[in-house]
């Protein structure tokens, strides 16, 4: 996993969306660049093409205290190209603006956001706690972490920035059998709600096999299967994740993001005709991009849209 092209505008439009719903004039949202145009409240900003903007990147992952190895491309072998960085998600009928952070700041003054989830969410923690820093790089901060929660605070505004790490967002607990992934049930609930904004995603973990299975078990109620259909094990989980939120998250006061899959691009019918994987691929090549299949992608979003939560649908531009 690295920053890549995404993460900027992905968060940009979490917190648009934030925005509006404070009910902020669209005239005080910040830079919306130099084209001017006022946003669109009814635009579909999944349906848009890949372009070029030289304004970017944001920030420096290589300067950034927050930025891990494993996300820093440039240290990774990739330092001389940087244009995949420049790249921003244009919608056909209407503009994201473009990410103001000591706006942003000032705006979410004395409140608390956290992302939860796998390390799609970890990524999105990350950029946006550089992009933070970078604009207010004088300004004190903190930085804990405790156990599986990561809490990056900039003190002169009190905004604190967390990462819960939480691959399926319900339990895997050890017993004596094994490592039983207990679709019904959840215990990190309580942390969530010290939170004024929360964006969540789970998914590939659902899928994996082998060694890269991390539990040994499923267990529905007092019923314990070696295996079960995987994206029915998913629907479950989530909808007792969406079950929570439901009861326990007052949409007035808390703002709920649900971040759709993220799209890959491993074959060359998505690259250009000559490339047989994303290997030494530099540009975007045409400007739509599957996402997952149904199989794993509907069921989640179907249960999300049935509960309080907005969800981005990154899996169509991701």
């Amino acid at each position: 996993m690295t920053l890549g092209f995404g993460s900027f505008q992905i968060i940009a439009l979490i917190f648009l969306v934030v925005t509006m719903s404070y009910k902020v004039q669209s005239d005080h949202l910040g830079n919306i660049g130099q084209h001017g145009k006022k946003i669109c409240s009814s635009c579909n900003y999944f349906q848009g093409s890949w372009v070029v903007d030289n304004h970017y990147p944001l920030y420096d992952a290589a300067r950034c205290p927050f930025t891990e190895k494993d996300f820093n491309r440039q240290k990774n072998g990739r330092p001389a190209d940087m244009e995949y960085l420049k790249y921003i998600w244009k919608p056909n009928s209407c503009l994201i603006p473009s990410f103001d952070a000591r706006e942003f700041l000032m705006r979410q003054r004395g409140k608390k956001i956290m992302f939860v989830g796998d390390s799609l969410s970890y990524n999105m923690w990350q950029s946006l706690t550089c992009k933070l820093y970078t604009a207010a790089p004088n300004s004190n901060y903190t930085y804990n972490t405790e156990s599986q929660l990561y809490t990056v605070s900039f003190l002169e505004y009190g905004v604190s920035v967390m990462f819960l790490r939480n691959e399926f967002l319900v339990d895997v607990v050890d017993t004596k059998i094994g490592r039983v992934l207990k679709l019904d049930y959840l215990s990190t609930g309580n942390v969530w709600k010290i939170a004024d904004v929360l964006n969540f995603n789970t998914n590939h973990w659902w899928t994996h096999t082998g060694r890269a299975q991390t539990w040994d078990y499923f267990q529905v109620g007092q019923k314990i299967f070696k295996e079960m259909n995987r994206t029915q094990a998913y629907k479950i989980g989530l909808s007792t994740w969406a079950k929570w939120i439901y009861a326990n998250i007052n949409p007035l006061n808390t703002q709920v993001f649900y971040q759709g899959v993220s799209a890959v691009h491993y074959y060359d019918k998505e690259l250009d005709l000559n490339a047989k994987n994303c290997q030494g691929q530099t540009q975007v090549f045409g400007v739509t991009f599957p996402g997952p299949s149904s199989s794993t992608s509907t069921p989640g979003e179907a249960v999300v849209k049935k509960r309080t939560a907005y969800c981005c649908e990154a899996c169509r531009f991701a």
